[in-house]
């Protein structure tokens, strides 16, 4: 048995994380926007003792890159996650509850109290998934014609952090003293100065509400380029990675807590957490038949959609029963995950129907099998070496989740490797990290 325990994040979608899996019997495509629905995928991962649920985030349609592909992709709209978070909050009373939020089209001091407020609202079980964007139709509507450059979303996401962490910081625990009958209101000595000037912000501050219930929200963050991986390294606490092999996992989980230390941070103070979509039956057949069915109700062009969106090409020009060619355009688009799609289709020699089917769970690594075959596995990836935990993307709603929940945490709880209880009410607590000590003064550029 392990003294260590993983760590289990939900990616909350409206429809499960497989292009397929609206199409399923027993699917609720029409509740997308229904807060009951998402209400009870809430309560049933905090009856599971999930530490967190999680929203992603784009501000925009993903663009089509070809008329053959448009309207085919089913998770290009959804509901604003601190709106949906909120409402949660009052539904819930110990998982976490993290939304992404972009550092390239909003300002600090938006998000610090945003995120202070779902904090306080949910008594300290918020967190911010920081992003920078990379939908280029995000930019169209917020009066660009593109992104800035991979290096300055990147500087600018380390500044942006920098400031919404002096925010948060800028009253002491015991700062607003409500003092009724002496008519104190708040010690002006427990105000900590911010005053900012940076090369992309200038705030003076402080934020307009009391400390956070858990010191400061949650910091998540997704990138594994090298920006990337040094921004959550300096940054994060919760560090999302979309890994397909054990070897590649490992060599990520050891590279970010490496780097988390040369920034002066304990290693364990990050949970590495790679994204899985488990495939669950009581046998691998039935877990086999449910992918399959999967893969029947999978609209290939769906999946040509997010390879053109991840590509920044059209794929859909290309044969679906040939493998990719060897001179496939780049694109101003260079990214990790670019990368690791590319990679794998190389190394398995996959044809672009099948690089699709692959990616029909948002690109992430899909799980199938027995409830034996999936725990076994999370716990070699868990001891060694590859992750403190993960975020499970059920593939289908609503029993993608609850099969996970009901067959696969037992036989966690069972081998010692996932908690039985909550050991307290707030993110922190169950992540096992430390309320943020306050610096003695905001940092200033």
């Amino acid at each position: 048995m392990s003294n260590r325990h993983m760590h289990l994040g939900l990616l909350m979608t409206a429809n499960g994380s497989h292009f397929g899996g609206w199409r399923l019997p027993g699917a609720k495509p029409r509740d997308s926007f229904r807060l009951p629905h998402y209400v009870e995928m809430a309560r049933e991962a905090e009856a599971a003792k999930f530490d967190f649920l999680f929203m992603a985030d784009t501000l925009a349609l993903i663009p089509p890159r070809s008329p053959k592909t448009h309207g085919r992709a089913p998770l290009i709209a959804h509901l604003e996650p601190l709106t949906l978070l909120s409402a949660l909050a009052a539904s819930t009373t110990h998982i976490g509850l993290a939304g992404s939020a972009t550092t390239t089209y909003n300002q600090p001091y938006q998000v610090a109290r945003m995120f202070a407020s779902l904090d306080h609202i949910s008594d300290g079980r918020a967190a911010w998934n920081l992003i920078t964007s990379s939908n280029p139709a995000e930019a169209w509507n917020f009066g660009f014609e593109q992104h800035p450059d991979h290096a300055d979303r990147y500087e600018r996401a380390r500044e942006f952090a920098d400031v919404v962490c002096s925010l948060w910081d800028s009253w002491t625990p015991d700062a607003f003293r409500l003092d009724q009958g002496s008519g104190v209101y708040f010690d002006p000595a427990g105000m900590r100065p911010v005053n900012h000037r940076g090369k992309f912000f200038s705030v003076k501050g402080p934020l307009n509400m009391a400390r956070s219930p858990q010191g400061r929200p949650v910091i998540a963050q997704a990138g594994s380029s090298e920006a990337g991986r040094d921004l959550a390294a300096a940054t994060a606490e919760i560090v999302f990675t979309a890994q397909q092999h054990l070897r590649g996992a490992r060599e990520f989980f050891s590279d970010i807590k490496m780097r988390a230390e040369k920034y002066g941070r304990r290693p364990e103070n990050l949970t590495v957490l790679p994204g899985v979509a488990p495939i669950v039956g009581d046998t691998d057949a039935e877990a086999r038949a449910r992918l399959l069915a999967l893969s029947r109700a999978f609209d290939p062009l769906s999946g040509l959609d997010a390879l053109s969106a991840e590509f920044g090409i059209d794929m859909s020009v290309y044969p679906l029963d040939r493998p990719l060619p060897d001179d496939l355009p780049s694109s101003a688009k260079s990214t990790s995950r670019r990368d690791l799609l590319l990679a794998q289709a190389r190394r398995d020699n996959l044809t672009l129907r099948e690089l699709a089917a692959e990616t029909a769970s948002l690109g992430h690594w899909v799980l199938c099998g027995s409830v034996s075959k999936i725990a076994d596995t999370l716990q070699e990836w868990f001891e060694g070496g590859a992750a403190d935990g993960f975020i499970i993307m059920p593939s289908y709603l609503p029993d993608g989740l609850s099969e996970f929940a009901r067959l696969v945490v037992p036989e966690l709880r069972r081998r010692g490797l996932f908690r039985k209880e909550y050991d307290g009410h707030r993110l922190r607590d169950h992540l096992g990290l430390p309320i943020p000590e306050i610096a003695a003064s905001a940092s200033a550029a």
